[in-house]
């Protein structure tokens, strides 16, 4: 198992992708449903606090799986047109991607009415949407890595800033780094453009902080 040290690399070799944003984003997503199933396990899912994360989650998850779709996998698919295993790959991540919607949609449903059966929605969330990650983890980045260039990879990280615009990085930043070590956060951050490093110093962070996100 990767550890989320290993995953916050400053730097590789000019001509490989470099998939550390991936891999940050992808611990946030299990990070956050680790956070939910807790919080429904000890029946206080129906605090302020953590109906505010699980909305914050679904804006981020909804942001990275509609630029995969929209951008990602179309583009990898025209390089490796004529592959049919590689083709059978992005169909399994279209899939899994539309699976995920309706568990998300059944723990809309069991929050808004305080149903029981909260914690197994979520276990089922949690299920697949795991799932899903490390399908992607071991199998489309490696091919991505394979036919794609770090070139290509900066369009995917440009098309994914236009979705998230400067109003969501003032998210995302901070979500990102929410449960990292000082030094993992300090580690990812320098990777950040100055100018962002610098709005997350001395506005992004604190105004997340004081959302109090997932308290009880």
């Amino acid at each position: 198992m990767t550890t989320e040290t290993e995953r916050i690399v400053t730097a590789n070799s000019p001509d490989r992708i470099n998939f550390t944003e991936m891999y940050v984003t992808h611990d946030g997503f299990r990070r956050d449903l680790e956070r939910l199933a807790a919080a429904a396990s000890a029946g206080r899912a129906d605090s302020p606090q953590v109906r505010e994360g699980w909305e914050t989650f679904k804006r981020q998850l909804h942001v990275h799986h509609t630029v995969e779709d929209e951008w990602l996998w179309p583009k990898l698919r025209q390089r490796v047109a004529g592959r049919p295993d590689d083709l059978a790959l992005l169909d399994a991540m279209e899939a899994e991607h539309s699976v995920i919607d309706p568990h998300l949609e059944a723990v809309d449903a069991a929050m808004a009415r305080r149903d029981p059966d909260l914690t197994a929605k979520v276990e089922e969330l949690r299920a697949g949407l795991d799932g899903h990650l490390s399908h992607e983890e071991t199998d489309a980045l490696p091919l991505i890595q394979q036919v794609m260039t770090p070139k290509d990879w900066a369009g995917f990280r440009g098309a994914m800033a236009r979705k998230q615009k400067l109003g969501g990085a003032a998210e995302w930043v901070p979500w990102i780094t929410d449960g990292m070590s000082p030094a993992d956060a300090g580690k990812w951050l320098r990777r950040m453009p100055p100018p962002l490093r610098l709005l997350n110093k001395v506005s992004w962070e604190g105004r997340y902080r004081k959302r109090n996100l997932w308290s009880w």
